[in-house]
């Protein structure tokens, strides 16, 4: 668990890895996500598991189901209670939550793709972020910050590296136009620094943004990454959340 400094004090989050779950096979470890091919009793076990290291209630964690869009859902009260470790599936779409809500956790998957958790700084907001390339150039990350709606800190997860995100020439083109030459390294993306941008072009200053700075496909025994194995495979996840007690 990566725990980001910097947070106001009535809000929490993490960064969570594949370590200490109980599934095997090409999802072993703490695989969260329940649409990946996965036993379902092994992603409950997992979710319950991660709920009690987190100190929340499975019960009030909300959740969406992601399409690498930019939608974005609001969640002042849980979406749907029980769901996260009950049926699983059933979340609306989106990309993105937010939460004015009191011990709402706000959670998001991720196994290459950017998490992205951004907070008012006055504590009264709190969003979660699925940014994959797509989700980048649709303005997920902006609907994000904006929905917070007031001076924000964030923190960057986990996420495929330079080292391990080659694409193709137009995409690279697209990127160092919409978000700066220095977003392309050789014939890669680094999707964590254009993620920063984006946060910074919306009023987040850089000295707010924290980054973790790990990549996600160099570390196969902490995290997953689809990148590097392919599927099927695992999914860890983000959380954040406002809580009613110090």
């Amino acid at each position: 668990m990566i725990v980001p400094p910097g947070l106001p004090p009535q809000v929490s989050a993490a960064f969570l890895t594949r370590q200490g779950g109980v599934s095997v096979g090409p999802w072993h470890g703490l695989n969260l996500s329940a649409s990946t091919g996965d036993d379902p009793g092994a992603v409950r076990a997992n979710r319950t598991r991660a709920c009690a290291g987190l100190g929340i209630d499975p019960e009030r964690v909300s959740m969406v189901r992601q399409v690498h869009g930019d939608g974005l859902v609001v969640a002042d009260a849980p979406i749907r209670p029980g769901l996260f470790t009950g049926d699983l599936s059933g979340w609306p779409e989106g990309d993105a939550l937010l939460s004015r809500g009191l011990d709402v956790p706000l959670l998001v998957l991720a196994a290459d793709c950017v998490p992205v958790l951004i907070w008012r700084a006055d504590g009264s907001a709190v969003a979660a972020v699925h940014a994959g390339w797509r989700g980048i150039i649709g303005g997920v990350v902006e609907a994000a910050v904006a929905a917070v709606d007031g001076p924000a800190g964030a923190a960057i997860g986990p996420a495929v590296g330079v080292c391990h995100y080659p694409v193709d020439e137009s995409l690279r083109g697209r990127f160092a136009r919409d978000f700066g030459p220095e977003t392309v390294v050789g014939e890669a993306l680094d999707l964590a620094l254009a993620v920063k941008i984006c946060l910074e072009r919306s009023g987040i200053k850089r000295s707010d943004t924290q980054v973790v700075g790990r990549c996600t496909a160099c570390e196969p025994e902490v995290f997953f990454s689809h990148r590097r194995d392919g599927a099927p495979g695992g999914r860890h996840g983000a959380v954040i959340w406002r809580r009613s007690t110090p």
